[in-house]
C-alpha cells in the first residue's frame, strides 16, 4: 500500500545552518509547530535549492504534504518526510510587534522543560524537539573548529561538484558557538552547541564587514549573548537532538522582552 502525504500547516520556528549532503546535496534542519500545537521536523529540505516561492522564513506558516513517521531515513519521533513540491507559503511571517504577541500566541501554548526533563522524555518516548527554559545563561563559548573537520566538509562539498549542477557556495564556519547555561534542576551548567542559521549568516556578514574572523566571532557573541540573553529578555531555547546521535543542540531562540507584569512576582 502506497503511503499518502497529508497536507499539514506548520509554523516554521527552526532553520539551522546548511550542511552538505551526498544524498540530498544540502540539508537544512527545519522544524516547526503544527496548527495542532505539535512539533514536527521536516527532513530532508534543501532550502537554498527551493524556488523562491517556496523559500519560507522563520515564523511563517506553510502548508506541506508530510508522510507518516517512519517513512524516511530519520526515525526521530517528530520527523516527517515532506513532499517538497507541495510547499505553499501562507501569509507573512508573524510579527514581533507588541512584544512578539503574535508569536507568543503559538509558543506560549507549548510546554517548557529543563534540559534534564527533556532528556528524560527522550529516554521515555523518544522526544527529540522541544523548548528549554534556562534559569540563567552564563556565557557563549567560542571554540576554533579542528582542521580535520574543515577538510572533511570541503571534501564532501567537492564531491558534490562531480554530479549534476554546481552546488551553491557553502563555507563551514571556523568556530563552534555554544551556550553555557543553568536550569532550575541542574547543579552544574550545561553546554550546548548553537546551530541556528541566523548565527552563521551574522558571522559571515560581519567577517565581510570587519575583514577578521575573531572580530566577527565577537560580533556574534555581542548579539547572541549580549542582546538575545540580556536580563530584560525572556529567553528560551528551541532544542533538538542531532541525527543519528542523541546530542542536544540549540537550534534557535525565542527572546521577547520580559512581560512587565511578571516582574512584580
Amino acid at each position: 500500500m502506497t503511503e499518502q502525504f497529508e497536507a499539514t500547516r506548520v509554523l516554521i520556528t527552526v532553520m539551522t545552518y546548511p550542511h552538505p549532503s551526498k544524498r540530498y546535496k544540502e540539508i537544512v534542519c527545519t522544524a516547526g509547530i503544527t496548527d495542532k500545537s505539535e512539533w514536527v521536523r521536516l527532513y530532508p529540505i534543501d532550502y537554498r535549492y527551493r524556488p523562491h516561492n517556496q523559500q519560507f522564513r522563520k515564523y511563517q506558516w506553510i502548508e506541506v504534504g508530510l508522510l507518516p513517521h517512519g517513512s524516511g531515513n530519520d526515525n526521530r519521533k517528530e520527523s516527517r518526510k515532506p513532499d517538497l513540491s507541495s510547499i505553499k507559503l501562507i501569509g507573512s511571517p508573524l510579527s514581533t510587534k507588541n512584544n512578539w504577541h503574535e508569536r507568543k500566541q503559538v509558543i506560549n501554548k507549548l510546554p517548557q522543560y529543563t534540559l534534564n526533563e527533556i532528556k528524560q522524555l527522550h529516554s521515555k518516548d523518544k522526544t527529540s524537539l522541544g523548548i528549554v527554559k534556562p534559569k540563567r545563561i552564563l556565557d557563549l563559548k567560542i571554540q576554533r573548529i579542528k582542521e580535520e573537520s574543515k577538510q572533511e566538509w570541503q571534501m564532501l562539498f567537492q564531491q558534490l561538484t562531480l554530479f549534476g549542477p554546481q552546488p551553491k557556495p557553502l563555507m563551514k564556519l571556523p568556530y563552534k558557538f555554544s551556550y553555557v547555561f543553568e536550569c532550575e534542576d541542574s547543579p552544574r551548567p550545561h553546554n550546548a552547541m548553537i546551530e541556528d542559521w541566523e548565527l552563521g549568516v551574522l558571522f559571515l556578514n560581519e567577517r565581510d564587514r570587519l575583514g577578521n574572523d575573531d572580530k566577527a566571532a565577537e560580533s556574534v557573541k555581542n548579539k547572541f549573548f549580549g542582546e538575545i540573553c540580556a536580563s530584560s529578555r525572556d529567553t528560551r531555547f528551541y532544542m533538538g537532538t542531532k541525527f543519528p546521535y542523541n546530542t542536544w543542540l540549540v537550534l534557535g531562540m525565542f527572546w521577547p522582552r520580559i512581560d512587565p507584569q511578571l516582574k512584580l512576582f
